[in-house]
């Protein structure tokens, strides 16, 4: 793949999420928290990811466009925002049969001050079960990269 060529990731996700709706199944994605600019709800979180229920029945509108998918979703009784970009998706299925694919996961290169200048309005959210995330700025992974933001 020549440098100059984006990912073929968006336009995959894309093309499964309309196969697997077109069919009447249930679209599921399979997301890795650690990657950078992931937005989601931390309560629901298991092995550092998080399947999400991307039906139009489930979610009502989505945004696909860009680098990332966008929606809202009702957890535990609460609407959340929730962002993840494409290079989160580990994978992308129909929840009745399970067909879909894997996807290899994409860390963006992410510059220092980029992990230090993310917006104040995005914070982690605490949960009993996980104290030890009680501070506001997103966790950083080893490789300087943030490993996830949470609004509340």
């Amino acid at each position: 793949m020549s440098d100059s060529m984006t990912s073929s990731k968006p336009y995959i996700v894309r093309a499964f999420y309309d196969w697997i709706s077109d069919n009447q199944l249930t679209p599921y994605v399979v997301v890795d928290v650690s990657v950078y600019g992931v937005l989601v709800p931390m309560a629901y979180v298991s092995d550092g990811q998080i399947t999400l229920n991307i039906s139009s029945s489930a979610i009502g509108a989505i945004s696909m466009a860009g680098e990332q998918i966008e929606f809202s979703a009702r957890f535990g009784g609460k609407l959340e925002n929730i962002v993840v970009p494409f290079g989160a998706v580990a994978a992308i299925y129909a929840k009745e049969n399970g067909a879909g694919t894997s996807l290899a996961i994409e860390h963006p290169d992410v510059e220092e001050d980029a992990v230090e200048s993310s917006p104040a309005a995005l914070s982690t959210v605490t949960s009993d079960d996980d104290s030890d995330q009680t501070n506001a700025k997103p966790k950083v992974a080893s490789k300087g990269r943030a490993s996830l933001k949470v609004i509340k």
